[in-house]
């Protein structure tokens, strides 16, 4: 217990939440490389995550037992828990296996909602696309940004075809620029966050068109007690300078079109998003596609990517 409270020595206002929670019953699948497949974990992954599995009385036992308590303690609620730390001493499939232990529990609220096993599990899998997107930009094991299956877990975020879709709140300048454009808004209402996931296929309208139908559909239904007037996203994606390289029947520009911009994003993300490890060295970056030309001649240019928010009606 004392090493696991060591690690977070850094992290005051996360040790305090995780110490204001007992344990939970961690219990693990008992057929474990099975349910590593469902959950479409890369193949190269299994063995290694299976052989780091935590044991009861280890020093990482203590931690597993509060992440997971902390995701099934918010289940289903807008505000989470403190978001999981990266903490390399840990190993790199830690927070594999707590998320692991909190599926039962997040499959039991998906079953109270009523949420169809198909999308259920299209949820889960992105368990494993984020251990493949570790992969592509690292070169190595290991689960991307763990914080983010938190929304997963709590079931706060579902795929919904090509897109995903996660009940959230609207920030301070988001609602004031949809209230400017005559709708009423204001921070803190409920709205939805548009994601699109890496490695789904082609963002064709079409796809889109089918996901946004079945986002119009679901929540409503699973979530009468919410109202969700706008859908928010933020993404490199949005970045009105692609419109520059890019035809403008391309599904980036299509897929743009569809929200109303708004303020820019500092951080973009984009050229982790495009080239994985190869955005490494941003002068030697490769030009294979259409979208990989267009970023690496903007940056050669000397411009700047940058991310936007923007919004459209429910």
């Amino acid at each position: 217990m004392m090493d696991a409270k060591a690690l977070l020595r850094d992290h005051p206002e996360w040790l305090a939440h995780l110490e204001s929670l007992g344990g939970l019953d961690l219990a693990f699948p008992d057929d474990l490389p099975s349910e590593l497949l469902r959950l479409a974990v890369p193949h190269e992954d299994v063995n290694a995550v299976i052989a780091t599995r935590p044991e009861p009385g280890g020093p990482q036992w203590w931690l597993a037992e509060r992440c997971a308590h902390s995701l099934v303690s918010t289940m289903g609620g807008l505000d989470g828990p403190p978001p999981f730390q990266p903490l390399p001493e840990l190993g790199p499939y830690f927070y594999v296996h707590v998320f692991l232990a909190t599926l039962p529990h997040t499959r039991r609220h998906h079953r109270e909602l009523g949420v169809p096993e198909e999308v259920s599990w299209a949820t889960f899998t992105d368990l494993g696309r984020n251990m493949a997107v570790h992969r592509k930009r690292h070169g190595t094991g290991g689960l991307h940004a763990p914080h983010w299956f938190m929304l997963h877990a709590r079931g706060v975020l579902y795929q919904l075809g090509r897109l995903q879709f996660n009940r959230c709140r609207l920030g301070r300048r988001t609602a004031e620029a949809i209230r400017g454009a005559g709708l009423p808004a204001a921070p803190g209402d409920a709205a939805l966050g548009v994601h699109v996931p890496d490695f789904l296929g082609p963002l064709t309208p079409a796809a889109c068109d089918a996901s946004f139908e079945r986002a119009r559909a679901f929540f409503p239904r699973h979530f009468p007690d919410e109202r969700h007037p706008v859908m928010t996203c933020g993404s490199w994606l949005l970045d009105e300078q692609l419109a520059r390289y890019l035809p403008a029947d391309s599904n980036i520009m299509a897929f743009q079109r569809r929200f109303r911009l708004l303020h820019r994003l500092d951080d973009s993300g984009m050229l982790e998003f495009v080239y994985g490890r190869d955005a490494a060295d941003p002068a030697r970056l490769p030009r294979r596609t259409r979208l990989e030309r267009a970023v690496a001649d903007h940056l050669a240019a000397g411009g700047t990517w940058y991310g936007r928010t923007g919004w459209l009606p429910f």
